[in-house]
């Protein structure tokens, strides 16, 4: 077996500025999820799936155990192994410089305190505290800020879905390697990280737990955070 070279040190060459196209993908999410919005299709999504007796998948041990509450000691204990990474790098890790390894760490926590700062101050309930699902609380739109709505609030937006989308930080960092396999390892990273975002986003819609626009923003948000992690982490690069 080989043995494996020492990564190079990073510098400003070895990773790409944050193309234009980057920043253009959160203009169109924005637009989009906008759009979704604007069109009141939330709640006719959580009318189909509820009644006034509530959501009748709720508590279904597929959705409830292993896609809410296991997905969330997944995350975990993946974000625990990529600390570990940062220090005692394994496998194609220990082929990325630390300073790389450390900017997905970062990415992934700003992308997390994001989320749970805008939940602690959001005033949105959960479709499942809805009045015509059971509950107390009336329709208000997450635009309506400072607006109560008689329910607990802290909803918006998804925190399960960000236990996956907070990752988007580690394929963007692969991105922008000039090195073509790390790219590529990048492009599967992202495709990992949006397909298990949006299986626990619609897990949590299917419980009533949260709207479809909730992991819609929560993706955005992330996805937001991590492309400013890396352009904050690039300007470093170039001091």
């Amino acid at each position: 077996m080989l043995p494996i070279a020492p990564p190079r040190p990073l510098t400003a060459s070895s990773v790409r500025h944050p193309s234009s196209s980057l920043w253009q993908i959160s203009l169109v999410g924005l637009a989009l999820t906008w759009l979704w919005d604007a069109a009141g299709l939330d709640l006719w999504v959580m009318t189909q799936l509820g009644s006034p007796q509530g959501f009748a998948l709720q508590h279904t041990w597929w959705l409830e155990k292993v896609l809410h509450q296991g997905g969330r000691q997944l995350a975990w204990a993946v974000l625990a192994g990529l600390a570990l990474m940062v220090w005692r790098p394994l496998g194609g890790f220990r082929r990325l410089p630390r300073q790389l390894r450390t900017e997905m760490l970062l990415g992934v926590l700003l992308a997390l305190v994001l989320i749970s700062t805008a939940k602690h101050f959001s005033l949105t309930s959960c479709p499942w505290d809805l009045q015509q699902f059971g509950g107390v609380a009336t329709y208000r739109s997450h635009w309506a800020w400072g607006v109560p709505d008689g329910g607990a609030g802290k909803c918006f937006p998804g925190g399960h879905a960000s236990a996956a989308l907070a990752f988007l930080a580690v394929p963007l960092s692969l991105l922008a390697v000039h090195d073509a396999g790390q790219r590529r390892a990048g492009w599967l990273a992202l495709a990992a990280v949006l397909l298990a975002g949006l299986v626990l986003g619609a897990a949590q819609t299917l419980r009533g737990a949260h709207y479809p626009s909730h992991t819609l923003w929560t993706g955005l948000m992330c996805w937001s955070a991590a492309l400013l992690n890396h352009w904050l982490w690039h300007l470093r690069r170039k001091r």
